[in-house]
């Protein structure tokens, strides 16, 4: 009985001491000054996770936004700004002193709008379609599998839609013109920077077309249903001539993996992986033993699971609202996700000549390598934010400037 009380003690104990640190480090400010006298003040709200890595930790693969983060502050701070980065969560924050540009993703600049210079830019950093198009898009894939299957499962990706659009100058999206579409409502100018990839993959010269042909690969992170894998769960399991690999974090959506258990468990042609470092051979032999990749999301803003596997010279399967730039020459798009849509774009692809799937592969892997690379994205986000500066200094004082 004592030790039970004890027990229970503790353990509320430790649930207070989480609570207050994750108050704290929710709560935190980097500071970064450039090599040179300063020429003003940026605050980014985004992560911070990147700032706080050790001299030996290396920027973690599992979301291109760490490395992205920290080179939107490297462009701050090499035109000579001081830059504070604080978390995109950090519900207490209020500018205390006058900051030339507020870099937004989520909640902080609706609440810090009055307290701002009248002559700060104020971007909204677009990482996702709008949290409304998202929500809803997610809703309604819900709803299609509680009608389909007879069962509600959680929704995994719902955020609390925010005004930032409306209280931003401009935006910049990661996106294509989809997920531009969902912010066109605000009128407001938007610039599109294209997503990087934290990993560049070699070309697989040994790689059989004829082999792999029938062989798909479902790549992504939480929100399952949102990502469109019940769909292909319920397309490969009818389909046994077709083989699906999945790479996620499967089991930590236990009611969905509870629903699907005899999917990804226990059918022949669906080979359920989990989690996978992308920078791995596991991952490197997935690869090259898929000839694409399967993705029928509802709602993204860049498509970076998609991204990577284009990388590794997979052919993309993709919705229009993956948010991926893709043409005939190098995979197919998905109207509208149906059922029967994708079992056919699956038989289409396997059914091609082996030398076209591999034309294919090697346009599709040529295309990110010329536009989604961590050397574009720092080039072209430097290039809009000079872009972005223009278009908002009178001409008259530009051309005292030139």
């Amino acid at each position: 009985m004592q030790i039970n009380i004890v027990n229970r003690i503790t353990d509320s104990v430790n649930l207070v001491t989480s609570k207050i640190q994750g108050r704290i480090e929710r709560r935190r400010i980097i500071s970064l000054n450039p090599p040179q006298n300063p020429i003003g003040n940026v605050l980014i709200s985004y992560i911070l996770t990147p700032f706080l890595l050790k001299p030996d930790e290396e920027m973690p693969l599992s979301h291109t936004h760490f490395w992205e983060c920290l080179q939107m502050a490297k462009t701050f701070l090499d035109m000579g700004y001081c830059v504070d980065v604080i978390r995109f969560d950090n519900d207490v924050f209020i500018p205390q002193k006058k900051y030339d540009f507020f870099i937004e993703t989520r909640w902080n600049l609706q609440r810090s709008a009055p307290y701002l210079d009248r002559n700060c830019i104020k971007i909204l950093h677009a990482d996702a379609a709008h949290l409304i198009f998202h929500n809803a898009a997610e809703a309604n894939r819900l709803l299609q599998l509680q009608q389909r299957r007879g069962l509600t499962l959680t929704p995994r990706r719902f955020e609390m839609p925010n005004k930032a659009i409306e209280h931003a100058d401009c935006a910049i999206v990661l996106g294509n013109e989809f997920t531009i579409s969902t912010y066109k409502y605000a009128n407001k100018p938007i610039y599109r920077v294209p997503i990087s990839t934290p990993v560049l993959y070699p070309w697989f010269e040994d790689k059989d077309f004829s082999t792999c042909r029938r062989r798909f690969l479902w790549f992504g992170s939480g929100g399952l249903v949102h990502k469109g894998l019940d769909l292909l769960l319920d397309v490969f399991a009818q389909m046994p001539d077709y083989h699906l690999t999945i790479c996620g974090p499967i089991s930590k959506e236990k009611d969905f993996e509870a629903a699907f258990e005899k999917e990804l468990y226990q059918t022949p042609n669906i080979d359920t992986i989990g989690w996978v470092d992308i920078s791995s051979k596991e991952f490197l032999k997935i690869l090259n033993s898929c000839v694409a990749v399967i993705y029928p999301s509802c709602s993204e803003g860049g498509g970076g699971c998609v991204i990577t596997c284009m990388h590794g010279g997979l052919i993309p399967i993709v919705s229009y609202e993956s948010s991926v730039d893709v043409n005939e020459d190098c995979g197919i798009v998905l109207p509208n996700c149906s059922l029967e849509e994708i079992k056919n774009a699956i038989r289409t692809l396997a059914d091609f000549p082996t030398q076209k799937l591999e034309v294919m592969a090697r346009n599709s892997r040529e295309f990110v390598r010329e536009h989604h690379t961590q050397e574009n994205f720092a080039r072209v986000y430097s290039q809009t934010i000079e872009q972005i500066i223009k278009d908002r200094t009178p001409k008259e004082q530009l051309a005292s400037y030139v």
